[in-house]
């Protein structure tokens, strides 16, 4: 039994409806999503040459919490001090208060500041649009709400999708390749699409919707609020003031839980009566992000908080992040979600494109619109690119977010004043072109000595600007068939 062609067209008119209000943002997210999949990866591209160990001796990160601690010293104490364990992704050791965060050499030594200023700019643009921190959530949460209703209304209003899953026209009109390639990729990656757009809400919309909570019920303790799922602090009575050593513990793990592999040391309230120390622990296997092991001052331990053995609620709410992010199974999940992730985009960029080249078809072009589209499609990328030169040029702290957003809105405006959509994307194709590939190439000469890990990533930049440089002459030299546009070629 078919669908009923009155729910069809509905489905139809709705999915278009939520593409024209969202799609500029949802492209932004799926392609800054896609880029942050390998977050660890880029963090260590950014500062290639800082020193790297897959494990550091207990005895060395007390030397070093010692001295970063010390660095911090005439300053407010740091409520907790974070150490990020070496993994396949970030083979480093990196300590973080509330003041700085620094790498740490094999011998407990500080090897130089944590400065991957844009790696973070990715990260802040995919989690909150670099908006201020509780309405940038609350819009991304949204906007995974519309991202899955976009998902399922599509499958509504195209009957034989999955039927024609396979039947691609890729050398039919534009408009009808356009289609096919939007309907294909959207059937293949149905299943991620989903999974990527409820977790997002659920991350974004949580996260307010505490706060919320929080200002009705807990006088704006939003601790308070996750203590049935994360549990609360403890109150393993009072603690000496000295620094904690991290020898116990991490023998503790090693001894009861040699199966898992610690992710980051938490050490909470440092140099108070109240201080105390957690283990996160990956364990393997599992979609979970880990779970806590608590040990008080001494080093005894005390507790788990049981996110990988306590109710089905905790065990779901442990494993949202992972399953967005794609952070489990190592580096060939990390590929699927990036080859996932980038089909997810071009689903996103050609929604709007078929949009606006049948209203082109049915006589009521929108020249301008086509140009603004345009400008969002192969801007967004491009200002991506520049923002990374501004930071090598001006340090960690270059005003990366202002280049994007300023860079990006004087695109749309020339787009909007030329209302020439096809020249522009040329421009912009040949211009990312040759700055992906001319970041490669300089990136990988600076690198002194040279690390595989960062050079990959250095490889795939040339490689994608090779690609892109040939398509882009093609287009210049063709030229603009007059009534045509091509916002997303």
């Amino acid at each position: 039994m078919g669908i009923p062609a009155d729910i069809v067209r509905r489905a139809l008119a709705g999915h278009a409806a939520i593409g024209l209000l969202a799609g500029g943002l949802l492209y932004l997210l799926c392609l800054s999503g896609t880029l942050i999949v390998v977050q660890q990866e880029w963090q260590r591209w950014e500062q290639p040459n800082q020193p790297e160990a897959m494990a550091l001796e207990p005895e060395a990160i007390d030397r070093a919490l010692a001295a970063v601690l010390a660095a911090d010293a005439g300053k407010k104490p740091s409520d907790h001090v974070f150490v990020h364990m070496p993994n396949a992704g970030l083979p480093r050791t990196v300590i973080t208060t509330d003041h700085q965060a620094v790498y740490i050499d094999r011998d407990g030594s500080i090897a130089g500041p944590e400065a991957h200023g844009w790696t973070e700019f990715v990260i802040g643009l995919h989690y909150y649009l670099h908006l201020p921190s509780i309405l940038g959530l609350t819009v991304v949460g949204a906007l995974g709400v519309m991202m899955a209703a976009l998902s399922v209304g599509g499958v509504i209003a195209h009957p034989r999708i999955f039927r024609d899953a396979f039947r691609l026209r890729a050398r039919g009109s534009r408009q009808l390749a356009y289609a096919d390639w939007h309907n294909r990729l959207g059937v293949w990656t149905l299943p991620f699409g989903l999974a990527v757009s409820i977790t997002g809400a659920l991350l974004g919309l949580a996260t307010v919707m505490a706060f919320a909570i929080a200002a009705s019920w807990y006088g704006g303790n939003v601790e308070r609020v996750f203590e049935p799922v994360f549990g609360g602090e403890p109150a393993f009575g009072p603690a000496p003031t000295a620094l904690p050593s991290m020898v116990r513990p991490l023998d503790y793990m090693a001894r009861h839980h040699p199966d898992l592999r610690p992710d980051y040391i938490i050490l909470h309230d440092p140099g108070t009566p109240r201080q105390f120390v957690q283990i996160l622990a990956e364990h393997p296997r599992r979609l979970i992000f880990g779970d806590y092991y608590e040990f008080d001052a001494a080093g005894a331990f005390r507790r788990t908080r049981h996110m990988s053995d306590g109710e089905m609620g905790k065990q779901f709410s442990a494993s949202v992040y992972k399953l967005h992010f794609g952070s489990f199974g190592g580096l060939p999940v990390k590929l699927i979600y990036i080859l996932l992730g980038a089909a997810t985009t071009i689903v996103s960029a050609t929604g709007m494109s078929i949009w606006l080249i049948k209203r082109r078809a049915r006589g009521k072009p929108s020249p301008r619109l086509e140009g603004v589209w345009c400008a969002t499609l192969w801007g967004a990328p491009l200002m991506l690119a520049l923002a990374f030169v501004l930071r090598t040029a001006a340090g960690k702290d270059a005003p990366m977010v202002a280049l994007f957003w300023i860079g990006l809105a004087l695109l749309i405006g020339i787009g909007t004043a030329t209302a020439r959509a096809r020249p522009l994307a040329t421009a912009l194709r040949g211009a990312l072109a040759a700055l992906l590939a001319g970041i490669g190439i300089a990136h990988a000469a600076a690198m002194a000595p040279i690390v595989a890990g960062p050079l990959v990533i250095d490889l795939a930049l040339l490689l994608t600007g090779v690609a892109l440089a040939p398509w882009a002459a093609l287009r210049m030299a063709r030229g603009a068939p007059r009534g045509e546009m091509a916002p997303a070629e």
